[in-house]
C-alpha cells in the first residue's frame, strides 16, 4: 500500500471511529511499521490540517470530538482499488450504445488516468482487459440522446417525431418525460404522451429531432408509473393481465434458479430436480423469446393460449428448415 492510500486510510478509520484508535491496530489495518505509521499521521495532521488528538486513556489517536463529520481531505482522494473500479464502470459507460457519451466521459477517463499515474508512478493500467460485451445494441444518436436525458432531469416538456419500429410510420409527439432507461443495452424513455393522454415508452434510437420545450413535464406519482411500466414482464409496459408457467428441466435450473426475469417471479425446485418459474405478463413476445433461449430445456405449461402460441412459434421455425 502507498503513502496516498494509507492517508486515504487512516482518514476513513477516524471518521468511523467512536472511540481512540491503538497505534497497533492501525499498524495492522496500514500494514506498515511503527515509524511509517507516525510518520502518515504527521502529514495528515500538519500538512493536511487534520484535527488528529493523541489520548492516553486508552492509548491511541482520533479525531477531535465535533470534527469528525468536518473534516475532508483536499481533492479527489480514491484508492486504486477504487480508482480501478472507475476505470471499469468507464469502459461500461463509454461502451453503451456505441459511444453515447463517450465524448462527455473522456475528460474523467483522462482525470482517472493522472490520479492513477501519480499513485503507480506512471505504470500503465491495461484498460481494455475490461470487455463490455452488448448484444443486439442499437445505434443512437448522441446529439439526440443528450436533448432527451438534459429533458428528463430538467423536468421539461419534449417535442419529437418518432418512427415506429412495429409498422416504420412516422408520428409526432409532444410528451411529458418521466423516466430514462437502459435495457437490454438499448436505451427508452418512459412518458406521459399529451396528445393521446396516456404513458407510452419510446424506443430512444428511433427518436428525431427532439426539442426540449420550456413547459415543465407533468410529473406522475412513482406508483403509477412501476404499476404501468414494472409490473408486467419485459419492455412491453401496461399492467400484467396474465401469469406465466415455465418448467426447466434440471440441466437448465442450474442457470434459471439464479436469474432474474421479474421482480415478481415466484420459483420452486422439483421433486426430479428441475425448476418451475411463473412470472407475469401483458405482451407474450418477449417471453417467448427468451423462454427459447432454452430450446428443449424449457417448457410452457400454463395458460393454454401461451403454451399454443409458443407451438405454432416451433412450429414455424421447424418449417423454415424443411424436411
Amino acid at each position: 500500500m502507498d503513502r496516498q492510500e494509507r492517508i486515504h486510510r487512516l482518514h476513513r478509520i477516524f471518521r468511523a471511529a467512536r472511540r481512540p484508535v491503538a497505534p497497533a491496530t492501525l499498524m495492522d489495518e496500514l500494514g506498515c511499521s511503527r515509524a511509517t505509521l507516525y510518520r502518515d499521521i504527521a502529514y495528515l495532521r500538519d500538512a493536511l490540517g487534520a484535527p488528529i488528538e493523541r489520548c492516553r486513556e486508552p492509548d491511541g489517536f482520533q479525531y477531535a470530538k465535533g470534527e469528525q463529520e468536518r473534516f475532508e481531505l483536499p481533492g479527489l482522494w480514491l484508492s486504486a482499488d477504487e480508482l480501478h473500479a472507475l476505470l471499469a464502470a468507464h469502459q461500461l459507460l463509454s461502451r453503451t450504445g456505441q459511444g453515447i457519451l463517450s465524448g462527455a466521459l473522456s475528460p474523467l477517463k483522462a482525470r482517472i488516468d493522472d490520479l492513477l499515474a501519480e499513485q503507480t508512478r506512471g505504470r500503465r493500467f491495461p484498460v481494455e482487459r475490461v470487455r463490455v460485451i452488448g448484444i443486439a445494441t442499437r445505434r443512437v444518436d448522441e446529439a439526440a440522446f443528450r436533448v432527451v436525458a438534459t429533458a428528463v432531469l430538467e423536468r421539461r416538456q419534449l417535442e419529437f417525431d418518432y418512427r415506429a419500429r412495429s409498422n416504420d410510420q412516422i408520428s409526432h409527439r409532444r410528451v411529458s418525460p418521466q423516466r430514462l432507461s437502459h435495457y437490454r443495452d438499448n436505451w427508452y424513455l418512459d412518458a406521459f404522451d399529451h396528445d393521446r393522454e396516456a404513458l407510452r415508452s419510446f424506443a430512444v434510437d428511433r427518436i428525431r429531432v427532439p426539442r426540449r420545450l420550456e413547459e415543465p413535464a407533468r410529473d406522475l406519482p412513482d406508483e403509477e408509473l412501476d404499476a404501468h411500466f414494472a409490473s408486467s414482464y419485459g419492455i412491453f409496459a401496461g399492467p400484467a393481465r396474465q401469469w406465466a408457467t415455465i418448467r426447466f428441466s434440471p440441466h437448465a435450473a442450474r442457470w434459471v434458479a439464479d436469474e432474474h426475469w421479474h421482480s415478481r417471479q415466484e420459483g420452486r425446485f422439483t421433486a426430479d430436480g428441475g425448476y418451475e418459474l411463473r412470472v407475469p405478463y401483458s405482451h407474450s413476445r418477449e417471453l417467448l423469446m427468451d423462454v427459447l433461449r432454452y430450446g428443449p430445456d424449457a417448457e410452457i405449461v400454463d395458460p393454454p393460449a401461451l403454451r399454443a402460441e409458443m407451438r405454432i412459434l416451433l412450429q414455424l421455425a421447424v418449417a423454415n428448415y424443411g424436411g
